[in-house]
């Protein structure tokens, strides 16, 4: 699958513990062969593999022939992840160690960047939290090459039942710039994306603001006319917040807040493609009116990785996470408790469905989240690019992670036996 080599020389960048070393398998996009050289944590090289070299065993003695090469692929970028395998990012207390534990599991779903996301809260639990997320970042630098900025999603959100979702409607408040300098401050500057609705008067300076000091603004948990959405574009809003949910079970046929994001060619789309929060027809559109921009999110709760059964939460009391998958609330089963899979099985499920094929849906959750947050992974799977790779095995719709490269090092290693669905 893989192999390590020597080289001479260093191309610099990458991480302590960024090592030279050779991954072959098939390219993601073109799906030819090739060998992608990694030097100081970058790609140094992507050579074509010649037919008579698929055949050989590589240097850890397993054989790689009969078409058994495995897929390389660029990590996945996730815009939003509340908490996973049982570490919330939103239940106080945690510790740094939290943020890292979660950090480091989260490479065995394939993630070498993505970005921790607080809910709406009173002004000083938000603090609170994004403070300890930046202490785990200085604590360790693992971690603070994996977290790629902070998401606060709310409160600057609607107070509407609907559009809130289970965000707290006592905590929901207008937009405070001065209140988001103080969680900036507390970051260490790594806030990077704030959810919010336009909605609130004063929204189109507090966008401007936001968006001037570098932090992108995505529209949200929104009533917004749709008026407002294009005031909100035109102050610089980037982006839209797990579109079609988060919002109000009946709208207008038109005009509403959906159909304006969708029609706004400079919002990117972010969706939630688990088979439970969208239809796959939605799915279809919003790829077809958005095309390079439509990007894939986990939105997942901390309860994701975690086996079936009935939780008590913090968020929406006692939840029933069941053996599809599906996280719901206990009191009634139609209604979603939050996001309980990751973005493998967002990709999965693309595939399994026609909605997309394998390089528009792995991009989906990749290269184009990385592009919309300027992050130097957007080069994808190019030389000069961060070596952040995901080595998968693909039969079909069904994608099996193998191992995860962070800036060129090894963080993740399935076990031989070790299968996911």
């Amino acid at each position: 699958m893989t192999t390590a080599a020597d080289f001479n020389g260093n191309m610099g960048g990458g991480g302590s513990g960024a090592a030279d070393a050779v991954v072959e398998g098939i390219h993601y996009a073109t799906g030819e062969p090739v060998r992608v050289r990694i030097r100081g944590g970058v790609i140094a090289a992507i050579e074509p593999m010649a037919q008579d070299e698929i055949g050989r065993a590589d240097g850890e003695g397993r054989e790689r022939g009969g078409g058994k090469l495995p897929y390389i692929g660029p990590g996945l970028v996730d815009l939003q992840i509340n908490g996973y395998a049982g570490d919330d990012f939103n239940t106080l207390p945690f510790s740094p160690e939290l943020v890292v534990r979660a950090s480091r599991a989260l490479w065995s779903e394939g993630v070498t960047s993505y970005y921790p996301t607080v809910i709406t809260n009173t002004p000083e639990a938000i603090e609170e939290a994004v403070g300890v997320i930046a202490a785990a970042c200085d604590s360790d630098e693992r971690t603070n090459r994996t977290v790629a900025g902070i998401h606060v999603e709310g409160p600057f959100i609607s107070p509407e039942d609907g559009a809130r979702g289970a965000h707290g409607r006592q905590y929901v408040r207008a937009p405070d710039w001065q209140l988001l300098e103080r969680w900036q401050r507390a970051s260490g500057g790594r806030i990077r994306i704030v959810t919010m609705s336009p909605e609130w008067p004063g929204s189109a300076e507090f966008i401007a603001k936001a968006s001037a000091s570098g932090v992108t603004v995505s529209i949200g948990h929104t009533a917004a006319t749709p008026e407002q959405i294009r005031e909100a574009v035109q102050a610089g809003a980037r982006m839209s917040t797990h579109l079609g949910n988060g919002a109000h079970l009946m709208l207008p046929r038109h005009p509403n807040y959906i159909w304006e994001q969708l029609a706004s060619d400079e919002l990117w789309a972010c969706v939630i493609a688990d088979g439970f929060h969208l239809p796959e027809s939605v799915l279809k559109v919003v790829l077809k009116v958005k095309g390079e921009r439509a990007i894939m999110v986990s939105d997942a709760v901390y309860l994701c990785g975690m086996p079936p059964g009935e939780y008590e939460t913090h968020v929406g009391g006692k939840v029933v996470l069941t053996e599809s998958g599906r996280l719901h609330t206990a009191q009634n089963p139609n209604i979603l408790a939050g996001s309980a899979q990751m973005l493998l099985w967002g990709i999965r499920h693309m595939l399994r469905h026609g909605i997309a094929g394998l390089r528009e849906a792995w991009e989906m959750a990749s290269v184009r989240p990385a592009r919309c947050m300027g992050l130097a992974a957007g080069q994808g799977l190019a030389a000069g690019a961060p070596a952040d790779l995901a080595v998968f095995e693909r039969d079909g719709d069904r994608v099996e992670l193998i191992a995860t490269y962070k800036d060129g090092e090894k963080v993740y290693e399935r076990q031989r036996g070790d299968k996911r669905s």
